[in-house]
């Protein structure tokens, strides 16, 4: 079936369904299952040298995977997507595909802590640079870009700061460096609020932990290539050129426009083994099935709390991108649908001692590192998925004593703003 011709809302359901299926389920099936019984040795040969496809070892692929990947692919419009066992997998293999010791990568300011932490710890030890920018601007990241960058990359919406950067026109300096665009779109929520690929990205990576799965249940991670860069361009020898590790075949040859996936799956998931199980991957296509039906709640309900919060004598500042303020609006209304997200930024009044009173007294929403869960979740970054940072480096993030990330979830938003405001007098802030 051609799933370009169909809504996001049907391919979220109907992308990766085997219709050949014998048994006639509904349902996709989950094969807990470690490897696979080869129909002869020429075929497994074949398998093992990548000129047939087919199933070797769930480490590699399992047909419940598969189905996910294919419906991810489909909602994104790529060439191919690889399914992982968490967000940080999906840029770790990202980008040790793309770069090797002595090369770097360019990026954005605003990025998730665990992305920093990646950035300026495992990648250095592995002999990948990072640089990153002072600002998230396209001449920032390009007066960082030299013979040796390997990528540049952006967040679609940085956490938590909310901030979404020019994705155009950073895909116009990396593209005039011979260099693809990577964005990690979670904050996208799988492509519906926003699909980076329509703004020139080359790849994508998903926590799928938090929209895509949406209930909290499962960890899980996505890559999708877009299948547009020229890999031939003389920068890329990984990808198009002799592969140490299949006898010298060459993936671009081979594999033309999905030659990255491929390289992703055939040398990073199986040396790293980063792979997630059959049944996570069923809860992930369970999740998908009404990714646009939550979402859109979820933008709806941040709207709704965010004008009350913007009202509360116990808030300092509200930064939500939906506000014409925000200094991302402009960009939001451009490359997200709704102009809006589903996550917003509070500062409180008062100091960090009040901000904690304040967070522990919540008894609807709760105190986790999540977003995009059912369930609403507030998160102190400083404390929490920022802790390991430097005094300057927070104040880079955009991270401060007193600021709270909050994603919506699924209850009615009224229900939430009861239980910020008996946390509000709980904290002494009312």
């Amino acid at each position: 079936m051609d799933y370009k011709k169909l809504k996001f809302e049907t391919r979220q359901i109907h992308a990766g369904l085997n219709h050949e299926e014998s048994t006639g389920s509904r349902g996709i099936a989950i094969y807990p299952t470690s490897a696979y019984r080869f129909k002869s040795c020429d075929y497994a040969a074949n398998l093992f040298e990548l000129s047939e496809p087919g199933n070797i070892y769930t480490r590699l692929q399992n047909p419940t995977t598969s189905a996910y990947e294919e419906r991810m692919a489909a909602l994104y419009g790529g060439v191919g997507a690889m399914a992982l066992s968490s967000g940080m997998a999906a840029l770790l293999i990202t980008f040790t595909s793309l770069a090797s010791a002595g090369e770097n990568i360019v990026t954005s300011p605003f990025l998730y802590g665990g992305t920093y932490n990646q950035f300026r710890h495992t990648l250095r030890r592995l002999g990948i640079e990072v640089r990153i920018a002072s600002d998230p601007t396209p001449d920032s990241l390009a007066a960082l870009i030299d013979e040796n960058t390997k990528a540049v990359f952006a967040e679609s919406m940085g956490n938590p700061t909310c901030a979404v950067p020019d994705l155009e026109g950073i895909a116009k300096v990396a593209h005039d460096a011979g260099v693809p665009f990577v964005v990690d779109n979670t904050f996208g929520a799988g492509g519906y609020l926003c699909n980076p690929f329509d703004w020139g990205a080359d790849i994508i990576v998903d926590s799928a932990t938090k929209w895509i799965n949406g209930h909290g249940t499962a960890m899980g991670g996505i890559i999708v290539d877009n299948g547009s860069f020229p890999w031939n361009n003389g920068r890329f020898p990984l990808i198009d050129g002799p592969s140490e590790g299949y006898h010298g075949l060459n993936l671009y040859e081979a594999f033309g426009n999905a030659a990255f996936i491929v390289k992703c799956r055939v040398d990073g998931q199986r040396d790293m083994g980063t792979c997630p199980s059959a049944f996570d991957s069923y809860l992930m296509l369970l999740g998908l099935e009404t990714l646009s039906l939550r979402v859109r709640h979820q933008v709806e309900s941040t709207r709704r709390l965010a004008e009350f919060l913007k009202e509360s004598p116990c808030v300092k500042n509200v930064s939500y991108v939906g506000f014409p303020e925000h200094p991302s609006h402009d960009n939001a209304a451009k490359y997200f649908r709704f102009g809006g997200s589903a996550v917003l930024n509070v500062e409180l009044k008062g100091d960090i001692d009040t901000t904690v009173k304040f967070v522990e007294a919540l008894e609807l929403a709760a105190h986790m590192t999540m977003i995009g869960d059912s369930i609403t979740v507030v998160t102190h970054p400083a404390s929490t998925t920022h802790k390991q940072l430097s005094e300057a480096d927070l104040k880079t993030a955009g991270v401060t004593p007193t600021l709270l990330r909050i994603s919506l979830g699924l209850e009615d938003v009224e229900d939430i703003i009861a239980d910020f405001s008996q946390a509000f007098c709980k904290a002494g802030l009312c």
